[in-house]
């Protein structure tokens, strides 16, 4: 079992930066796959960046050169750092540990989710 906490949302300014953090219990979390998704009111939530385990990145097309996933494994944290925020970043962002094929890892773990509000 993962416990997945995550933390440094709130409000930022069109424009502005926000970075969040995702700390896991536990001593595997270096074998997960790591991903942030968001889910806007009425929308569908969707994946946002993904870090493999051996750190390969991945990102929706929306948020490609603008926002940036990293991992510490000595530290169990992903983190998400958000620049140049637009008002359509708005959303609850969850953290997700996912299963990852070159580890042979088996998970499907979220957190409780963040909020980000980007308003002037």
């Amino acid at each position: 079992q993962v416990q997945l906490v995550e933390s440094g949302g709130g409000l930022a300014q069109p424009g502005g930066s926000l970075g969040l953090s995702c700390a896991a219990s536990g001593n595997t979390f270096s074998i997960f796959s790591m991903d942030w998704y968001r889910q806007a009111p009425g929308n569908q939530r969707e994946l946002v960046a993904a870090i493999t385990s051996g750190g390969m990145t991945n990102y929706a097309d929306s948020v490609k050169g603008r926002f940036t996933i990293t991992r510490d494994n000595a530290k169990s944290t992903v983190y998400l750092q958000m620049n140049s925020l637009k008002p359509e970043d708005t959303a609850v962002y969850y953290c997700h540990a996912d299963s990852d094929p070159s580890t042979m890892a088996v998970g499907d773990y979220w957190g409780q989710g963040t909020q980000v509000t980007v308003s002037s």
